[in-house]
């Protein structure tokens, strides 16, 4: 089995099954005995697709995502934060409590490089400062000051979860918080959702890098997603996947787009 792949996510994760030495995480595959599954992509090894993962070069002035999760959702197979930190080298990912903060996100919070931006939807935000759209933040011309790059902070969780993250944790409070207006609905089919406008994290981090201008990230972000979601289910259904469909030619079309720019 290949190994786990080094990322912030795969680190958490990895700090999270240390840690739990009695044992006391949930099941979070169904059946006996557990599926045997790869380290670097969590699909089952007859489905991995390593060989499509497109990591992009950090560049300068991009926007980043910090990833604050829920306990246990660094486990889950179907998290797609770990998709996030898979395509974007800079992710960063931090584990959260109700009674204790890690240092490296009040760290990271208060590094003057970034402008944090928590992503939550506004309507449940109430007294909090609410903002639409980044002008404000970014470059208007090439003779304006360089701005703080955006950082958006993603609570990655069921959406009860994701509330209690964002209710519960003073140090997001003063915060700005980044209201997404999408236009389509969510295509994530891995969970359901009682509300068609709630959308999965990595569907989330996609529409704030382009909200950001950073479209090629968030087209790369997108079809991996499709290519993820499209061989779980395949591989949930005992079918073959697929490498011809829509979502693998997208992808190959982007990796390509990336090298010809590189």
């Amino acid at each position: 089995m290949p190994l786990a792949s080094d990322h912030a996510v795969s680190r958490l994760r990895a700090a999270c099954l240390l840690q739990d030495t009695n044992n006391t995480r949930p099941r979070l595959d169904r059946g006996e005995p557990r599926i045997e599954r790869c380290g670097r992509c969590r699909l089952i090894p007859s489905h991995c697709m390593c060989h499509l993962r497109p990591v992009l070069a950090p560049l300068p002035g991009r926007a980043a995502v910090c990833l604050i999760m829920a306990e246990f959702e660094a486990l889950k197979p179907s998290n797609t934060g770990w998709l996030i930190a898979d395509v974007l080298p800079d992710t960063q990912a931090y584990s959260w409590s109700r009674v204790r903060v890690e240092p490296g996100l009040l760290a990271l919070l208060a590094d003057p490089q970034w402008q944090p931006f928590v992503v939550f939807p506004g309507e449940f935000a109430e007294g909090r400062e609410v903002v639409t759209e980044l002008a404000a933040f970014l470059p208007r011309d090439d003779s304006a000051p360089v701005p703080k790059r955006p950082l958006f902070l993603l609570l990655d969780g069921t959406w009860s979860e994701a509330r209690k993250i964002f209710r519960k944790s003073p140090y997001l409070a003063n915060l700005p918080v980044l209201s997404l207006q999408p236009e389509q609905l969510s295509r994530y089919r891995l969970r359901r959702s009682s509300h068609e406008h709630h959308f999965c994290t990595s569907e989330v981090a996609a529409l704030c890098l382009a909200l950001a201008g950073d479209e090629h990230a968030a087209q790369t972000l997108e079809a991996y997603l499709e290519v993820f979601s499209n061989r779980y289910l395949s591989a949930k259904q005992s079918v073959a996947a697929d490498e011809g469909d829509e979502g693998h030619q997208r992808l190959r079309a982007l990796a390509a787009e990336q090298t010809r720019r590189a």
